[in-house]
Parts: structure tokens; sequence; C-alpha cells
């Protein structure tokens, strides 16, 4: 393992459904330790599988990255690589490391079902090696395509993982990988090894699922003459109750979360923040999320996701969000009012769509709910005389007191039902100068308004 000044790394999803939170997780934790590092991050799509992957998914994964913000500095298809994969496959053969087998996948079954019997592991026993020639000849003359596998040295391979310190994997305990199915498709083991050292990754920073992969992969690296990389194995996201996540939860998908309203930064705070050394909390920018990133220092279990706990973050987040931040896309809600309307109305929201509900409140029409009419009407007589600011709210409703003699919630109450026809929602302090004398006194008497 050599040390890397600058790093490189990579997420390689199968364009074969959407990006789910659950590959948010690699795909910020390598981007954002590329940006914290002055690295470069390659966006490689696995899609090697003809039959299930589409360009509909391709397209989706790239608008769903620059939703997060991920922009790849490098982008690039395995289907475009093939030639690469075939080179290399020849370089294995030359070198007797890539044999070929004649098994069926029923023989293979049946082999494996009589180690366990037997109570040995059920690993390849590599019989393939000792075929003739004229065996193979009559195994093709019965139409049998040869799979290749990839001869293991049996030894101990380790490494020093960023994330979870020296990793052994006795590769004897292994079966001797396929790497080249009968119909002459690569497997996903040799294509991610091939691409690795072509484009000059550094670091592969992936889910805790792949560290048996590791061992094969570096066995690979050095059986092509290749720098093997640096690597963390890093904990999976799973659903609340344990379950791990996948590309058939379509609601959290980063694209059905989108469609929900939720923040995109909300998303990128929980997918890194769950299962760190950090208190999960809103972070307003990848750049800040970058500094917090410590592959070290992430927890060894599951890191759970919550969808209520994502529900909060979204909310947090939006509270402290300038005007200026969401100036555009509040007029894409159509909503008007700048500034002053929205630090009226952010700290009671739970997605930004909500504003166009409280938008629809101050420029109205809405229908008043009176509970008692002759309350509101007094209300509507003692209302001042316009221009109004933040403190006209109090002084209009001391002076409603005192002609009344109805003070806390019993007073306050049946104003916000006949102003928004809401028993809940923003200060009427910050409301009240925004909806105006004229709004405000019609529904005070319960007119539409």
């Amino acid at each position: 393992m050599t040390a890397h000044s600058s790093p490189v790394v990579r997420f390689a999803p199968s364009p074969t459904g959407y990006l789910h939170i659950g590959n948010a997780r690699p795909a910020l934790l390598n981007f954002l330790y590329a940006l914290n590092h002055g690295g470069r991050f390659v966006l490689r799509l696995d899609d090697t599988d003809r039959v299930r992957s589409t360009q509909e998914y391709a397209d989706a994964v790239s608008e769903d990255l620059a939703w997060l913000g991920i922009e790849p500095d490098v982008f690039v298809r395995q289907s475009d690589r093939l030639a690469l994969y075939d080179d290399a496959a020849e370089v294995l053969r030359a070198k007797g490391l890539l044999y070929p087998c004649y098994e069926t996948p029923d023989e293979l079954d049946r082999r494996r079902k009589r180690q366990l019997a037997r109570g040995k592991p059920p690993i390849y026993d590599r019989a393939a090696l000792s075929l003739t020639a004229e065996q193979r000849a009559a195994f093709e003359a019965e139409g049998r395509k040869p799979h290749w596998r990839f001869l293991l040295t049996h030894r101990t391979v380790g490494w020093t993982d960023l994330s979870r310190g020296l990793i052994e994997v006795d590769t004897a305990t292994l079966s001797d990988p396929v790497l080249v199915r009968g119909d002459g498709t690569y497997l996903y083991t040799f294509t991610s090894v091939v691409d690795d050292l072509d484009l000059g990754i550094t670091h592969v920073i992936r889910g805790e699922d792949h560290i048996t992969n590791t061992a094969v992969q570096i066995s690979l690296i050095d059986a092509l003459d290749g720098v093997v990389p640096a690597f963390a194995h890093t904990n999976l996201l799973t659903t609340a109750s344990g379950e791990g996540l996948s590309k058939r939860l379509g609601h959290l998908s980063l694209r059905g979360l989108r469609e929900q309203g939720i923040e995109a930064m909300a998303v990128a705070s929980l997918a890194v923040l769950v299962g760190s050394a950090e208190a999960v909390r809103p972070v307003a920018s990848l750049e800040e999320l970058a500094k917090l990133v410590d592959l070290a220092r992430l927890s060894h279990a599951p890191a759970k996701f919550d969808e209520a706990e994502l529900a909060g973050l979204n909310a947090k987040l939006l509270h402290g969000f300038s005007y200026g931040a969401v100036q555009k896309r509040l007029r894409l809600l159509g909503v008007e009012g700048g500034e002053t309307f929205w630090l009226a109305v952010r700290g009671n929201l739970e997605r930004l769509a909500d504003a166009r509900e409280w938008w629809q409140v101050v420029e109205g029409p809405i229908d008043p709910i009176i509970e008692d009419h002759a309350f509101t009407a007094r209300a509507a007589d003692l209302l001042p005389p316009e221009p109004w600011n933040a403190t006209t709210w109090k002084s209009w409703t001391e002076a409603l007191k005192a002609a009344t003699g109805v003070g806390g919630r019993a007073l306050f109450m049946p104003l916000r039902l006949a102003l928004t026809a809401h028993d809940h929602g923003p200060e009427l302090a910050a409301l009240l100068p925004l909806i105006g004398g004229v709004k405000a006194a019609a529904r005070l008497r319960g007119e539409r308004a």
C-alpha cells in the first residue's frame, strides 16, 4: 500500500434501478473524501448487465448525484471499455491464472451440497484444473461453453483498512472466483479491478459487504502488476428496523425523496453523519460536511436510517435558510412576499412547498373561521390605521383585551382562526402586516378575503 498525495476515488453504481438513500452514503463518502483532500471523483457506470441496465437509469444516476451536489471529474461506462477487459484477461491467461471450467450450475450446486454434508466448506474444488485437452474438447463438443476462474494463490491477504484497521483474509477459504461467464461477459470482480487500475483509483471507499471481494481484488491487482489502492470498508445504511436497503424501496430512492420535497442537504447530512462519531444534525453545505467525515471514526455497527429523523432534519435545515438561499425556488412555487414573508414563515415549514400554503393565507382569498362574531367584529373595529409593523399586533391585542376583558388563548385563538383559517402557524405579529388592513378587517367580519 503506498501513500497517495492527491486521492482519486470512484462511485460505481449499476444503472439497473434508481439510486436510494443507501447508495447516497458511499457516493457522498467518496465525494467528500476527495473534496476534503483535493482529490478527484470518478463516476463509473457498471453497465455490463445488458438485460437490466437502461439508459433511463443511467441518466437518473447523473441527475440524482447532481441533486446531491456531486459533479464527477471523470465519467466512464464499462460498456465502452470491453477491449480493456479483453486485454487484461489475456494477460491472466498467459500467466496461467485464468482457467476454463465446464461445470453446469446444477453440477456445482450438487458438489457444494456434498461438501457441506461432509462438513467441508463449499468452495470450488478446482476439478477443472485436472481436465485433459481431450476432456475439454469433449465438453465443447457437447456444446458447453466454459466459464473462466481466477486461480487464487492460497495465502493470507491483509491490508490496513482506513475504517477498520488491519483486516486479513485467508484466500484458501475462498472459491476461485469466476471472472468470465460462459457467454463471454465479465463479472464485477474483474472489471472493477481493471477499471481501478486504468483510472488510477487510489482510494476505494465502499460498504463492508465488499470485504471478502477485497482480498480477491488485491490478488487480481498483484497478478496484473498493479498498485494496490487504499481501502475503507464502511458500515452499511439500513432501515430503522435494521433491514437492508434496496432499489425496490422506491419511496427511499433519491428521486422519491426529492419528489417528497426533502432537501438534498438533509439527505446528505443524514446519510453521512448517521453511524459516525458526529452527532446527526443539518449541515448547510457539502464543503462543511466534508470537514466532518472521518473514516476511522465510523461505527462498525449498521447505520440505521430513520425517515422520521430525516423529516426533522429537513425542517431544521429550512429554518436556517436565508432568503437568498431560497429566493429563486420560492418564485418557482409562485410565492412572493420577499424576505419579510420568508422570515415570517420559515420556522413553521417542514417542506419548502409548505410556503405556498402560508402565501395563500397572506395573499388570500381564504374562508375565515369565526367562532364568536361579536368578538371578531369588535376586533375589526379596533384595528389601528396603517402602516403596520412588527409592533402592531401587540398594541392591537392589548387594546382588544382592555375593551373586552378577554385575554390569553381565548383572545388569540379566535383571531388566528379568523385571520388565517388555521389553529397553528407562524407568529401573527409577523403575518399581520403582510395580510394588511383591508383583508384583516374583512376576515374578522367573516368575509372571504
